[in-house]
């Protein structure tokens, strides 16, 4: 009775949230520079705004988009492990740990400290900093139930990803070719450097086009799997974190005298990020081939679209423009350093 029950309450969501991410994912196929989980959130956006003004419907589909935004992204996140062979990455991308530990590190430190000097909110920069330095979307999506990030916290910081995703897959190749890069290099350059999937594979494939006989974009995609990993750490450290807040916070309200609550990690930390480890470690030790983890990770992808489409729901297109400038800057700066150090530690460590 009671699952039916819940079944009741979430179906209008949950079947809105698929009528979004049907189109939006064969556009993201279409244009894979731009993405399904840009289009969804795009699209979630306009429709949300347009049935906010028919409050019944809006109300009568809440419980089902609040479900699809934080459970259906859990959900994605625990089947993506499902694509990363951790022996395998690790033994093809380990020569390129140095600048993606290099590049990863500059992201984080620019987006900590621009938060502290620009009063940049703590969950956008954290976002935006594993975005950039990690994968992307992917990373956000990781990262998102982990920190407790809020719709438009992860609307804004999705939206700065796309911005520097198209520019990058437009400017690399041709910057690629005026530094003199390598084949080999490019590929490094485009796996450290560019922040989704998506537009490493757009950028590799503009530079293998430009140079006839390259084979840029499967070196680019080991080392963006690679760095990807890093996924696995990051959140795990941000759960962690979440706890040792969230409990010291308990014990100054009980040491103030304030309302104690008891602190029950069971509610606090995100244990479905240990279920996304253990998925990655069952993939690595019984190595599950690409026939059966292949339709699992599309279906984590589309899982992504469809959390996004709840998120650009309940996002407030006004507001996301008017405070998206900092952000926007933030990306900018984290972007512009992943750059550098990649090009830089590359000529330190004569790879083109």
């Amino acid at each position: 009775m009671e699952l039916f029950k819940d079944f009741k309450d979430l179906w209008r969501g949950v079947a809105l949230t698929l009528v979004i991410s049907v189109p939006a994912w064969l556009l993201g196929r279409r244009f894979e520079v731009i993405g399904g989980p840009v289009f969804a959130i795009l699209i979630g956006m306009v429709m949300g705004h347009v049935l906010r003004k028919r409050s019944g419907v809006a109300e009568a589909a809440a419980p089902g988009i609040k479900y699809t935004s934080k459970k259906i992204l859990q959900y994605a996140v625990i089947l993506l492990g499902f694509g990363l062979n951790l022996g395998q990455i690790a033994k093809v991308g380990a020569s390129s740990l140095p600048i993606i530990v290099s590049t990863i590190t500059t992201s984080l430190v620019i987006s900590f400290v621009l938060c502290r000097v620009m009063n940049i909110p703590r969950k956008i920069s954290t976002l935006v900093g594993v975005g950039s330095s990690i994968c992307g979307g992917s990373a956000i999506a990781a990262t998102a139930p982990v920190i407790d990030a809020d719709d438009e916290e992860i609307a804004q910081a999705i939206s700065v990803i796309f911005l520097f995703n198209i520019i990058a897959a437009l400017v690399f190749p041709t910057l690629g070719g005026v530094l003199g890069m390598s084949n080999e290099g490019f590929g490094l350059f485009a796996g450290t450097a560019v922040n989704d999937t998506s537009s490493v594979t757009a950028a590799a494939a503009a530079w293998d086009g430009m140079h006839p006989g390259s084979n840029a974009l499967d070196h680019a995609t080991i080392v963006k799997l690679t760095r990807t990993l890093a996924i696995i750490p990051i959140t795990l450290f941000l759960a962690f974190w979440q706890v040792r807040q969230a409990k010291r916070a308990t014990e100054m309200g009980k040491g103030d005298g304030a309302a104690a609550g008891t602190f029950d990690i069971k509610k606090i930390f995100p244990f479905f990020i240990l279920f996304f480890v253990l998925a990655s470690v069952i993939t690595t030790v019984f190595a599950l081939p690409v026939t059966v983890t292949a339709p699992i990770k599309t279906l984590s992808k589309f899982f992504i679209v469809m959390a996004m489409a709840a998120i650009g729901f309940n996002t407030d297109v006004v507001k996301l423009v008017k405070t998206g400038g900092k952000p926007i800057f933030m990306g900018l700066c984290c972007w512009i350093g992943i750059t550098l150090v990649s090009v830089g530690m590359q000529h330190l460590l004569g790879i083109w």
